[in-house]
């Protein structure tokens, strides 16, 4: 019994040691538990935001139909080419504003809104306080630097809203540099905006490229040095022919060389290949320098004076985003003359392609792609000739601005006309000016003669509604009063867009499709201002650092490229922008 009580004894002092050890060890864990550093959680670092590029490049090809990207594709190889490979490309991008020309597209741009916003209502408008016509850039107070003594001033005094352009200068303290260059005055100066470094434009008068004293006193010397040597001069007598050296290509696409719609008026040029650039001249003068306009040889004369601006200016050198805008216009020039339709227009298609490659590839050299953000863009499209138009079925004509004012003058003194009274007093009622489908009153007259506005305005649209051709009729208390259904009717939209309060008419029209409004005396072949979809649907393709490529059938406007640039860039978007950011290609690297 003593060995029994001996082993349970032994074996309970072991159970009470083990115990105990157990216990020690257990307090120890929970001391050095208490004791110890709680492991520091990482601290999320924020993605650094992606640099921004050296250079925003847009380029701008006048009068480009989004579907020449289309029938011509397999026929690219260049930017174009680049572009589409490599870009983001809006495929249902158009203006959603009237009229489409020029100076209103070219506005929209880089402004992010339209005309109304912009203030710039066409090419041209009746100006109600010098009571005169009055182009987008007209300027009496700037003079010509580097043209002809009879050359008028320009400058961007008469857009209503800051550019891209204007706020990068604001954001960099000016550090910026904002250019912009065109054969066209209005192509080259809008889109760089009201405080750009720059514009440059040709003069028809003397074969340079010029400017205005609204940027600078005097051209600088790298200028001066360009127009001394004289590039212009070089295409004197130069013979454009077709690209392709297998002419079938073009019969197959847009039919023979002189199709009997294919009239180019009282021009010293043929409507056939080749055309050989004189203008009619012994020597390059007035005359050869606008029959230059209406060949490729002008935007290669554009190429090479952008190349100079790159290098001279320094763009795209230091960490501050800087801004060139290159508009070609002859393609707008050969398609006013020749139509979208013709040999021409294709061949111009295929050679600016080519020469926006040469630019791209200048810019690689000098700046990098991947440095640069490029836009593709236009400015509007163009309608087929209306003889063509008819000539298919599509009931193609021409409204004679001066027939559409007759019926409304008659409509008016049937009206307001005082029986018996041997003077008809309401001959100054409705001025002498039709612009951009624009009627304007005599408003000194109404008030003379108590005449209610908004009661002529019904009277003028009942007797512009008489002439075959137009469709529909927009008054100014109309537009004013929100009475148009801008959601459910896209034309009616599109003609309020257009629509500024200082300096539209007091009646618009619009014409029915594939007919031409004629302005005046001169013939044109071909031209464009309508709110129909073959002058509104154009290219938008972005190609840079942060966009997805590829095709995006997601309804765009020009409208939406500034607001993007903005965001891209993170800079203020322009003061009265109204268009959207294209998110769906920004991937934020």
């Amino acid at each position: 019994m003593n060995m029994t009580h001996t082993r349970l004894a032994r074996r309970a002092v072991i159970f009470l040691l083990a115990l105990l050890l157990v216990g020690i060890n257990l307090n120890r864990t929970a001391v050095g538990q208490r004791n110890r550093t709680p492991p520091r959680r990482a601290t999320p670092v924020a993605a650094a935001p992606p640099a921004r590029p050296r250079l925003v490049l847009l380029i701008v090809v006048d009068q480009f139909r989004y579907d020449y990207l289309e029938r011509y594709d397999d026929l690219f190889s260049g930017g174009l080419q680049r572009l589409l490979r490599d870009g983001a490309n809006w495929t249902n991008a158009n203006y959603d504003h009237m009229p489409t020309y020029t100076a209103p597209g070219h506005a929209t741009l880089m402004t992010g809104t339209w005309p109304a916003e912009t203030g710039i209502v066409g090419n041209e408008w009746y100006d109600r306080d010098t009571g005169k016509r009055v182009t987008s850039v007209s300027d009496t107070m700037a003079k010509t630097l580097g043209g002809d003594a009879q050359e008028a001033g320009a400058s961007p005094r008469r857009l209503l809203a800051s550019t891209l352009g204007d706020e990068l200068r604001l954001t960099t303290n000016d550090r910026a540099k904002v250019i912009g260059i065109s054969i066209k005055d209005r192509a080259a100066i809008l889109p760089a905006g009201r405080h750009a470094s720059a514009a440059y434009w040709f003069s028809g008068q003397n074969g340079h490229m010029i400017s205005s004293d609204y940027y600078f006193n005097q051209l600088p010397a790298w200028v001066t040095a360009f127009n001394d040597a004289r590039p212009a001069d070089k295409f004197f007598g130069a013979r454009w022919d077709r690209l392709l050296s297998d002419t079938r290509e073009y019969e197959r696409r847009v039919g023979p060389d002189a199709p009997p719609w294919e009239n180019i008026g009282a021009v010293k040029d043929t409507n056939t290949f080749p055309h050989i650039i004189t203008g009619g001249a012994s020597a390059p003068g007035k005359d050869f320098y606008g029959a230059l306009d209406y060949t490729p040889y002008s935007n290669d004369l554009l190429v090479a004076f952008s190349e100079q601006a790159i290098a001279q200016e320094q763009l795209g050198q230091d960490a501050d985003t800087d801004l060139l805008s290159v508009s070609f216009s002859a393609n707008d020039y050969v398609g006013h003359r020749f139509g979208p339709y013709s040999q021409e227009a294709m061949d111009i298609t295929l050679r600016v392609d080519r020469q926006i490659g040469t630019l791209l590839d200048y810019v690689d050299a000098h700046v990098g792609l991947q440095n640069t953000l490029i836009v593709f863009t236009a400015d509007h499209g163009v309608a087929p000739i209306p003889e063509h138009a008819t000539a298919l079925g599509l009931t193609g004509g021409r409204i004679a601005g001066k027939d559409v004012l007759t019926a409304v003058r008659n409509a008016t003194k049937a009206h307001y006309a005082r029986p018996n009274e041997a003077k008809d007093t309401t001959t100054d009622y409705v001025l002498d000016t039709f612009l951009n489908g624009n009627i304007y009153f005599n408003t000194v007259a109404l008030q003379r003669d108590g005449v209610d506005r908004a009661e002529l305005e019904r009277v003028a649209c009942a007797g512009a509604l008489t002439v075959p051709g137009v469709e529909r009729c927009f008054t100014r208390t109309q537009l004013e009063s929100g009475g148009v259904d801008a959601v459910a009717d896209p034309v009616a939209r599109r003609v309020l867009h257009g629509f500024n309060q200082r300096r539209s008419g007091e009646v618009i029209l619009v014409q029915e499709p594939f007919k031409y409004f004629t302005e005046g005396t001169a013939f044109i072949a071909a031209t464009h201002g309508t709110p129909y979809s073959y002058d509104t649907h154009v290219p938008v393709l972005f190609m840079g650092r942060g966009l997805l490529p590829g095709r995006y059938a997601q309804p765009a406007t020009p409208a939406d490229i500034a607001p993007t640039l903005a965001t891209i860039l993170r800079v203020q978007p322009p003061s009265n922008a109204t268009g959207r950011v294209l998110l769906e290609a920004l991937s934020g690297k």
